[in-house]
């Protein structure tokens, strides 16, 4: 394990012999991790067998933590390794790639729909990504693959 690995989960309260659990605030450190845009720790756990469908406190999957981050190397790792990218949060319905296009991602909007997400899915209240696109980038993306049918 290398020394800045080591140091970050010691530093956020993970264990070092158990790295993939749970510390004592409940947070997993594939979630945090992903959230800080970590690539090395998240590498790291995945390599250590990390369960990649793991929430954080508001239902969102790591996927989701990397989006808000906006690193595209989490994104990948994340996504190599299997993680649902079309994963819908239980309260509201929304997936990482809604996230992104409401929230005016448009790079991680870009690299979610090259990975394969789902532009089609609705959140509980009916809404598309492209219905929630917040910047016009993002609403010609969307609009592109609604129109094509893809």
């Amino acid at each position: 394990m290398k020394p800045e690995i080591r140091d970050w989960l010691q530093n956020n309260y993970f264990s070092v012999a158990q790295p993939v659990l749970k510390n004592s605030a409940d947070i997993y450190p594939l979630i945090l991790a992903s959230q800080q845009g970590r690539s090395d720790v998240v590498r790291f756990l995945i390599e250590q067998n990390a369960v990649l469908d793991v929430k954080d406190q508001y239902g969102n999957n790591a996927l989701w933590a990397a989006c808000y981050a906006e690193n595209g190397d989490c994104i990948d790792a994340l996504i190599h390794a299997g993680i649902d990218i079309n994963y819908q949060n239980a309260a509201s319905g929304a997936t990482a790639l809604v996230f992104a296009a409401s929230s005016g991602r448009e790079k991680v909007v870009e690299q979610l729909l090259a990975a394969g997400a789902d532009p089609g899915l609705k959140t509980h209240d009916d809404f598309t990504a492209l219905d929630l696109a917040s910047t016009r980038k993002t609403l010609k993306l969307l609009s592109k693959l609604v129109k094509s049918g893809d």
